[in-house]
């Protein structure tokens, strides 16, 4: 495979399993292959980051050790900020005090950079990308990752976003949309998962200023269901390359166990560097 103009990268989300993602991440950068072209969700997006700005070990540091010296996934952080990840340490002082992030090499990076959210509004997704205004860059991040039901309504250009894996988990059909033919897919879930979860018609308490989004919160397993099956599809029929973990994961959403982490994240080093040695054309 060589990477063109036409190639792009689709990391899906996936809370605490995106150390999976930021361990093959790591491994591109460290043989320095970059692709023109990133889409990204949720975790995906705050791993996808640090890959844009070219720091290797940013994102590892933030899932791993920070987790573990800061504890910044509790009840407490739900009950007194809205979200069961502390926003303030995840968005203020990690990317300015703990790890800063390298605004400037992120700038002058070429390549196209998109997070997607969920409009509460209309229930659907919206793909946003920023360059120079940082603020805004932030809160297109903190949205796209703002889960539903433990983490407040962020808002960008005045309207309320949540978590994009509500209705576009995996945006392959997005990447190929803009042009991008050729698709390496990173995921959190091995070959043959499928979501057991019930999908049911949310009530009309649950966020009651918007009915689209919870038509949308409605159908959250059906659709991803749907995106597993296209990208198996796809990869049988050799039209994507797909970075997943081999074995069902023992790493949840919310997972704190440093240990779990720790193994994912080196299975995810050791599969992207694979890709690379294996697949990559130089």
């Amino acid at each position: 495979m060589k990477i063109t103009q036409q190639t792009g990268l689709v990391l899906e989300g996936g809370g605490m399993r995106g150390v999976f993602t930021s361990g093959v991440l790591d491994a591109l950068m460290k043989h320095e292959v970059y692709f023109p072209y990133v889409v990204a969700v949720s975790a995906g997006a705050c791993n996808g980051l640090s890959y844009m700005s070219k720091q290797m070990r940013r994102a590892r540091w933030s899932n791993i050790d920070m987790l573990q010296k800061y504890d910044y996934i509790s009840l407490r952080s739900l009950v007194q900020n809205g979200s069961i990840f502390d926003p303030k340490i995840l968005y203020q002082r990690f990317p300015e005090e703990f790890v800063p992030f390298d605004y400037k090499t992120y700038e002058k990076n070429p390549a196209v950079f998109e997070a997607v959210t969920t409009n509460c509004k209309t229930g659907r997704a919206m793909y946003l990308s920023e360059k120079r205004n940082h603020q805004r860059l932030t809160q297109i991040v903190k949205a796209s990752s703002s889960l539903p039901f433990v983490a407040q309504i962020t808002e960008v250009d005045g309207i309320p976003m949540l978590d994009g894996g509500i209705v576009d988990s995996i945006p392959i059909v997005r990447s190929i949309e803009t042009g991008h033919t050729e698709n390496v897919v990173v995921l959190t879930r091995n070959r043959g998962y499928r979501s057991s979860e019930m999908d049911f018609k949310m009530p009309r308490f649950v966020y009651h200023e918007y009915p689209r989004l919870r038509v949308a919160l409605s159908r959250r397993t059906e659709v991803y269901n749907q995106q597993l099956d296209l990208i198996e599809r796809m990869e049988d029929w050799g039209e994507i390359i797909v970075i997943r973990p081999e074995k069902p994961l023992e790493v949840g959403r919310i997972c704190q166990d440093v240990e779990k982490l720790e193994r994912l994240y080196e299975e995810g080093f050791r599969l992207g560097e694979k890709f690379v040695l294996e697949r990559i054309s130089r």
